[in-house]
């Protein structure tokens, strides 16, 4: 097979390999479950192969961040129910790190949806607010008063993700 007949699978096959975990990563967090986060990021990644000759000179994580996020949107949409989230059967120890984790995962689970994918995309990808608004098809001052909103939320279901040290933990704005 030569060169014109690979038309750049090498390519996206090797942007997968490299990308796959951070982005299942990303779904995750997104959604809250695992399954749910697999299928999302293959739906979002065959999306990608069929558009891949087009968006593989720009930046195709950002596209496929892009997909991930506005069909987890679009899943909630349809779903419009609440499922209740259960614990693993085995307990942690008292490991402080776990208990914190836990916690995040259900505060962010009680965010609604756009709140949620905020968050993830600000303090988790680590996004700019103009990148997160791009992606999420909204103005950057929706982007700074939902990210107000879930903040101030998680402080209230979860006070125990503040800091005992005295440093920013990341959950302050502005009152």
């Amino acid at each position: 097979m030569g060169p014109a007949a690979n038309d750049g699978r090498d390519g996206y096959v090797a942007f997968v390999e490299n990308h796959q975990h951070r982005l299942l990563r990303a779904a995750y967090l997104i959604c809250g479950n695992r399954h749910q986060a697999e299928d999302l990021l293959q739906d979002a990644l065959l999306k990608l192969a069929l558009r891949w000759p087009a968006v593989r000179d720009g930046d195709p994580a950002a596209y496929v961040r892009a997909i991930l996020y506005r069909d987890a949107v679009s899943w909630w949409r349809r779903r419009r129910r609440e499922w209740l989230g259960g614990y693993p059967p085995e307990q942690a120890a008292h490991d402080r790190d776990g208990l914190l984790r836990l916690a995040l995962h259900d505060a962010l689970g009680q965010l609604p949806p756009r709140q949620r994918a905020v968050v993830v995309l600000r303090y988790f990808e680590d996004l700019t607010e103009t990148a997160t608004a791009e992606v999420l098809g909204v103005t950057v001052g929706t982007v700074k008063s939902q990210c107000h909103a879930a903040l101030r939320r998680l402080r209230e279901v979860a006070p125990e993700l503040g800091r005992e040290d005295g440093r920013p933990s990341g959950m302050e704005v502005n009152p």
